[in-house]
């Protein structure tokens, strides 16, 4: 995971859509209606996590986001941000350039290390992702040497203030997890015991990304079971290889949507007890060479055999 890592060194950024509903859906008689309007067609729509495709982003970055648009892609996860720009642009100009496609920009992979952050920097982060139109940033990664139960209560402390300074400006912070926050710590299991207990619900939402879920031996569907309403965000990857459960960040196996073992199906249709807003198609291989034709299967899938 060096090359992740190193890819989130600063922050990284994610987006996808928004339904634009007009001033009618704005009037308080009409909330509801909206609300419903705005879960139904965000449901029905995919978004892309761009790390899926993050050197042929690094190499064309409108060539890329054209192709992603012409598969029918409605959202993006960025996962590009640094010195206040997105994939080197302003935010401004990213924006308009991912909604010149069609498309609407919805989350961004955000890092907060674990040393912290400073309010100045945190506020800094909130205005930037603000300008670029998110409904989301989601903390994406912990450090292996910071995988402890301290280290993850003072990470949790800082996410809290971080989420409040988001809200303030109409952002949802989030979690994605990996594998390893299920294997249990000094008795506890982090993901459970820590993480859903000391998280603010009313600030921090999680993505569930159901491969790193499903590698530590956990039923996303049991999750949201358990869990109502705090899984806002989806992440659909695939794997090829059912296996034991296991706690290192091995990832050789995943594949294309419904590619793979992964009953998405039965997990998108559990969407409104999770809580689920939006899903967002991730393939941290990067289609084993092929991006492009890794994230067509995955949308053509999803599409005939998720959402059918």
């Amino acid at each position: 995971m060096r090359d992740r890592r190193e890819f989130l060194k600063i922050t990284t950024a994610g987006a996808a859509g928004v339904i634009a509903l007009g001033t009618y859906a704005c009037q308080p008689s009409n909330k509801k209606a909206a609300d419903q309007a705005v879960s139904k067609s965000a449901a029905m729509g995919v978004g892309l996590q761009l790390y899926s495709i993050r050197d042929a982003m690094a190499a064309d970055t409108m060539g890329s986001l054209k192709k992603i648009a012409d598969m029918g892609y409605k959202f993006v996860e960025m996962a590009g941000y640094a010195n206040g720009k997105f994939y080197g642009m302003a935010p401004a100009e990213f924006k308009k350039a991912v909604e010149d496609l069609g498309m609407k920009i919805i989350s961004s992979h955000t890092m907060v290390e674990a040393e912290g952050i400073t309010m100045e920097n945190a506020k800094k982060m909130a205005d930037d992702h603000a300008a670029v139109g998110v409904e989301y940033c989601v903390q994406p990664w912990v450090n292996e040497p910071d995988r402890n139960v301290e280290s993850y209560k003072k990470m949790i402390a800082d996410w809290n203030k971080v989420g409040e300074i988001m809200k303030a400006v109409g952002i949802q912070f989030g979690y994605h997890n990996h594998n390893f926050e299920f294997l249990p710590v000094d008795g506890l299991v982090p993901y459970y015991d820590i993480f859903l207990k000391e998280m603010d619900a009313d600030l921090i939402t999680m993505e569930l990304d159901m491969y790193w879920a499903t590698k530590a031996g956990q039923d996303p569907v049991e999750m949201f079971n358990k869990y109502p309403g705090r899984f806002q965000l989806f992440h659909f990857k695939d794997g090829s290889k059912k296996t034991e459960p296991y706690f290192d960040v091995v990832k050789d196996d995943i594949t294309s949507v419904g590619a793979g073992y992964i009953d998405f199906k039965r997990i998108y249709e559990a969407r409104e007890t999770a809580g689920m807003k939006y899903l967002f198609v991730e393939d941290d291989n990067q289609g084993n060479g092929l991006p492009f034709e890794g994230v067509k299967t995955s949308i053509d899938n999803i599409k005939s055999k998720v959402f059918a």
